[in-house]
């Protein structure tokens, strides 16, 4: 039986791919933040037979204590500061744990359990607004992010570069760009858009205030991108990997869509500037091609099919 330790494993990301591994056999260990509401511990991952421990990134002795009790096979770092908009805010918390953080990980992998595979979860904020003459991103293309968030994850992305080379470690960085599901925190823009599209429709509020609606992403399903986690660490050599759909809609496309689906009409929706970035990133579409090749990897759901899982859940969640 392999074991896993997943940090940030009561996120979309940790509690899908913890499905995964438990359905492999995999003995499955996961790190939490202490909350006050302990609903925000738990609420993703209440049904699975994990054991969870408390730690925080910025306590890298209680990330230590863990991975050494624990001594697992492969080691996911999911856990981070990951609203990108709040990352202006507290660059420095985000800083260190984004990317300081993962230094310290890595120092663990390599002194305590140096055969271990440690996966990053690398982002494709890291690109900015550089894009290949194609129109799409992929693991060559130079990397500019327009961040702190964006520029935290590349400190880590490189990190992890350093340690695969000069110390041997099977340490490789998924490049996942946008991906969403039910179980996305509500704060995020495309769950924002939705929970308040069936709160409009019943009743429960009367409008929706976004920032840049113009900013084009490449969204897929957390539980499609989540498959690709295990098959980088299982594949017989640690690289980077891009994880994408390669097709983009804008944040308009995706409100449009909701409120015709739900039936209601677009005009409650108001915009401010406090919910745009001082710099930002016009669009994300990567390439895949190299997962698709090499792992095998494809993803399953079609970007309608997210969204109309999300709205299903917000409809039986407040019915």
């Amino acid at each position: 039986m392999k074991t896993a330790l997943i940090t940030g494993i009561s996120g979309q990301d940790g509690s899908y791919l913890s499905e995964l591994l438990l359905s492999k056999g995999y003995e499955v260990h996961g790190i939490v933040r202490r909350h006050s509401v302990a609903e925000s511990q738990a609420s993703r991952i209440e049904h699975l037979d994990v054991t969870t421990h408390y730690g925080d990134l910025l306590d890298p002795g209680s990330i230590e204590r863990v991975f050494i009790k624990v001594l697992p096979d492969e080691f996911y770092n999911l856990a981070a500061m990951s609203h990108v908009r709040v990352s202006f805010d507290v660059p420095e918390f985000t800083m260190k744990t984004n990317g300081l953080a993962v230094f310290h990980l890595l120092e663990m992998v390599r002194n305590y359990r140096p055969l271990c595979k440690f996966y990053q979860a690398s982002s494709s904020e890291m690109f900015g607004n550089s894009i290949d003459a194609d129109g799409y991103q992929r693991e060559s293309t130079p990397m500019h992010p327009v961040s702190p968030y964006g520029i935290a994850k590349l400190h880590a992305y490189n990190l992890v570069r350093h340690y695969r080379k000069a110390y041997g470690l099977f340490a490789a960085n998924g490049i996942l760009f946008n991906h969403e599901s039910p179980r996305r925190g509500s704060n995020f823009v495309t769950q924002k858009i939705v929970k308040a599209a069936v709160q409009i429709k019943h009743g429960l509020a009367d409008e929706l205030v976004l920032g840049n609606v113009e900013s084009q992403r490449d969204w897929g399903h957390s539980k499609d991108y989540a498959r690709a986690m295990p098959a980088i660490l299982n594949h017989n050599k640690s690289g980077d990997f891009v994880v994408a759909t390669g097709k983009t809609h804008s944040i308009k496309d995706f409100y449009i869509y909701v409120f015709q689906t739900l039936g209601i009409s677009t005009d409650c929706i108001k915009h401010d500037a406090r919910y745009t970035r001082p710099e930002e990133l016009d669009i994300l579409r990567g390439d895949a091609s190299k997962a698709h090749k090499t792992l095998g990897w494809e993803p399953e759901y079609s970007f309608l099919e997210m969204v109309d899982e999300m709205i299903k859940h917000w409809e039986k969640k407040l019915k």
